[in-house]
């Protein structure tokens, strides 16, 4: 035989897409060349299955070899086809059987001495493919990823000769299965990492209770306050206090992960992200981008939270960049030669000083910051920026706490806040089978039906604070929230008044 097909797939943001990997052995001047459009990690896998071949001992053919990754349109990239190749190459030349291959879908790179290594991207491959006809054939490093998608079968190796040795013989001896999806669910989570306690934040009892309403609605938060007064601890506990997460949102975040550069971590399974980048942070690394494209950190935070401190310190550009994926959930990286599109269903909390001191409004220090220098740092936050954020929260340092003195009043832990955010999202879910932040106007104003004192408190608002049509929206949402944690069924007055507390933005300030 001097033909053979090996399937495999190739990833094109988080999509698996199916390549087939042709073997052609013909005459000719010893030599490989691959085609269909490889990049030059692809190119090298020839190096790399000659040597790995040899190593074992097999026959690699010293004539003219022609490797095909159809279809020829689609980028390749990576070393993720050299067992493939190499496998294809021992198919053709007949030291493996021609049904060796059939049904499984192959991927995994090779060392010079054929030991098998990691290739990223693999979990989206396995639940691209877990309803389909093909079985995963992968390194043993990467078969605990693998097996996180549903009714995926798994076989894992750890080298070429493994592989080989099982495939010969697979007519007599079934594939050793390392598993299917569902089995060995809890492998990898052991020391899984701590989430922060919001019982650690004394006072701000306010701030906690948007920290609450944001977490049952899945609203965006904005804390502007003194340096001091909480506003990152705050922030860092927001996780803690979400709704666990779905089989399908954790399947999700974590197959962004899998295509970025730091990998799967099958301890963080199921944990909700928490992505802080700093304020010098450029717009591709916030929304994705590159020669071949990569999530960015709105991507990596999908389902999770995205922490923006020092909000003025960002470039307005960098800021802006963000409104449309803060709506529409989804980020689409346009190239010349290439588009690839991330999901970004992130939660967005922001933190800000009022001024460049820190100190504006202080109860102790005194700022020295002139009027005009207050509003041009507050202006850096572009006003349809500000209008996508539901609360605003303006924080003040706690004068009647003081070290060592005994806490006093409420200091619920996580644990019990979160009991309460998750009866208010089964509301949600139960009514309108999303988020109170989801909810399209017309199916709000359905579900927020307002009475005629509400209506005019709404009326009065509006004009008095100058609320967009988007601000309004928003409002209404966020009432809507407050009323699913109080069990309420209709939106009445006073949840619409509390949304009214938190809609004043910093910039709204007189001086």
């Amino acid at each position: 035989m001097s033909y053979a097909t090996v399937h495999s797939c190739t990833l094109c943001g988080v999509q698996a897409l199916p390549v087939i990997v042709e073997i052609h052995i013909g005459g000719g001047l010893p030599g490989m060349s691959i085609v269909g459009l490889p990049q030059s990690a692809v190119r090298e896998s020839k190096d790399r299955v000659k040597a790995a071949i040899q190593h074992m001992g097999l026959t690699f053919p010293q004539v003219k070899i022609i490797v095909n990754l159809a279809p020829a349109d689609l980028p390749k990239r990576g070393g993720r086809f050299d067992l493939p190749i190499a496998l294809g190459i021992l198919q053709a030349t007949g030291q493996l059987p021609e049904q060796a291959l059939d049904g499984l879908m192959v991927l995994g790179e090779l060392g010079l001495t054929g030991e098998l290594r990691s290739v990223s991207g693999i979990l989206p491959t396995s639940h691209a493919f877990a309803e389909s006809r093909f079985s995963l054939f992968i390194p043993t490093a990467n078969a605990a990823e693998a097996i996180r998608s549903r009714r995926t079968r798994v076989y894992a190796v750890d080298s070429l000769q493994e592989a080989f040795r099982q495939l010969k013989h697979r007519h007599k001896e079934p594939l050793v299965l390392y598993g299917v999806s569902g089995e060995n669910a809890t492998m990898g989570l052991q020391g899984r990492p701590t989430v922060p306690d919001l019982s650690d934040v004394v006072g701000q009892h306010k701030a906690r209770r948007a920290l609450e309403i944001a977490a049952a609605g899945a609203h965006n938060l904005l804390m502007a306050g003194p340096p001091g007064t909480g506003k990152s601890m705050l922030a860092s506990r927001l996780p803690g206090i979400q709704p666990p997460m779905s089989e399908m949102e954790a399947m999700e975040a974590a197959s962004v992960a899998s295509i970025s550069y730091t990998g799967f971590d099958a301890q963080h399974w199921g944990i909700r992200p928490f992505r802080a980048p700093h304020h010098t942070a450029s717009g591709v690394a916030l929304v994705g981008g590159g020669a071949n494209p990569m999530p960015g950190e709105i991507s990596l935070a999908h389902h999770g939270v995205l922490f923006l401190d020092e909000l003025p310190e960002y470039s307005r550009s960098v800021l802006d960049v963000l409104r449309e994926p803060m709506e529409t959930g989804r980020i689409t990286v346009s190239r010349a030669a290439r588009q690839a599109e991330f999901p970004s269903r992130f939660q967005l909390v922001a933190a800000m000083n009022p001024c460049p001191c820190g100190y504006y409004n202080d109860a102790v220090v005194r700022c020295n910051c002139t009027p005009d220098v207050i509003m041009r740092y507050q202006s850096r936050i572009s006003g349809p920026f500000l209008d996508r954020i539901d609360l605003h929260v303006d924080m003040q340092r706690e004068l009647h706490l003081a070290v060592g003195a005994p806490v006093v009043g409420d200091n619920e832990s996580s644990e019990l806040i979160r009991q309460r955010v998750v009866q208010a999202r089964d509301r949600q879910l139960d009514r309108q089978h999303m988020t109170n932040a989801m909810l399209a106007p017309r199916v709000l104003h359905e579900h927020a039906q307002l009475d005629k004192s509400a209506s005019d408190l709404l009326r009065q608002a509006t004009t008095r604070l100058n609320l967009t049509l988007r601000a309004q929206h928003r409002l209404l949402r966020v009432a809507r929230t407050i009323a699913d944690l109080e069990a309420d069924a209709k939106v009445e007055c006073r949840h619409l008044a509390e949304s009214l507390s938190y809609r004043r933005a910093p910039l709204l300030n007189s001086f």
